[in-house]
């Protein structure tokens, strides 16, 4: 029996989305070699639920490889997407969401309260919980956060790495710092109160250093980074830095380990080869400083190369697997695999 695990980031609708076909549905029930993660492999792999993203992409698309070398990489980032290309996109995708649930015959169920995770745990059924990356298709007066709200969006990062209304993400560069840019705007400010009344869970991923210490400062919900990793090891501005780090334990917060390649090995490049001890060295550098209790997992399975040894979502127990070896209790590897993210989305979404 694999152990059981929730997982802070996919972006598995937009990778279906994207494919064009009319049966994405049920080719994510079904089994697809189109992506990382599907509900096959994910009984196999122990996978019991996670944040499924919704990104809404921009018309313009800079590749990755095409400005990277051996001394670090700057990646043009488009302009603020329009709010209704940013809104289609992001009801299709939870279209797609929703045609999952519908037809899974009850294998797959869309999760507005933590309680209804647990239940699904316990049930083998897979929780999906919506989250939308960059707040691009909400509106200033969050009409349309209505309606996310009521078809079970419970979890929002307020930029990708693209600017908008709300604030401003951190370009994709190497080596760089999270501070740069100017912090949240009053919407912005005023989203994050928002999301704490409603029960909607703020991602500090891809967001600025100065955005990062404005949402500190309005939110009273516990710090969550879905997927970033340590900044002390790779010097990547999607990554925290050790100020971050003590501000997320404080809270009682955590952070879910990213797998994606150029946030974890030291030279920041996008090189399937990093081995899965630099996933390992940032899990210890993370447990260190946020305690057992505040680190996660955070695979961004859909979105980005994987490292070859994790390959996709039958690749994770291969890390509880090297962390029991490393000495870990198995009290604590149940911890970050499931109960560290049940505690924070109890003390989140409700």
């Amino acid at each position: 029996m694999s152990l059981p695990f929730f997982d802070g980031h996919n972006d598995v609708l937009l990778r279906l989305l994207r494919a064009g076909a009319s049966d994405g549905a049920a080719r994510f029930l079904d089994g697809t070699p189109d992506t990382q993660l599907d509900l096959p492999r994910a009984r196999r792999a122990g996978f019991a639920g996670g944040l499924f993203a919704m990104f809404a992409p921009s018309p313009e698309h800079y590749d990755f490889e095409d400005y990277q070398s051996d001394k670090g990489y700057s990646v043009p980032m488009p302009p603020p997407l329009a709010p209704e290309l940013a809104q289609d996109a992001t009801l299709k995708m939870v279209g797609v969401a929703e045609e999952i649930e519908a037809m899974s015959s009850g294998g797959v169920r869309i999760c507005r309260q933590s309680e209804e995770i647990r239940d699904c745990v316990d049930r083998g059924q897979l929780a999906m919980v919506l989250h939308i990356e960059g707040a691009d298709c909400i509106d200033a007066e969050f009409r349309f956060l209505d309606v996310l709200y009521a078809r079970g969006l419970r979890s929002i990062g307020l930029v990708w790495s693209r600017d908008n209304i709300f604030g401003h993400g951190v370009p994709f560069q190497f080596p760089a710092s999270p501070d740069m840019g100017a912090g949240l705007t009053e919407q912005g400010k005023a989203l994050v109160s928002e999301c704490d009344r409603r029960g909607i869970m703020i991602d500090l991923s891809h967001l600025n250093e100065k955005g990062f210490w404005d949402v500190a400062g309005v939110s009273s919900r516990p710090l969550v980074a879905t997927h970033s990793n340590a900044h002390r090891l790779c010097a990547s501005p999607r990554n925290l830095t050790d100020r971050q780090l003590r501000a997320i334990a404080d809270t009682g917060g955590v952070v879910g380990v990213n797998f994606a390649p150029c946030f974890l090995a030291a030279n920041g490049l996008l090189e399937s080869g990093v081995p899965l001890e630099q996933v390992l060295a940032h899990i210890r550098y993370l447990a260190n400083h946020l305690g057992e209790d505040g680190v996660t997992l955070g695979s961004d399975f859909d979105g980005v190369m994987m490292p070859d040894e994790i390959g996709d979502v039958l690749g994770v127990p291969k890390i509880f697997a090297a962390l029991e070896r490393g000495g870990w209790s198995s009290r604590s590897i149940e911890k970050f695999a499931l109960g560290n993210w049940m505690r924070v989305l109890r003390q989140t979404i409700g």
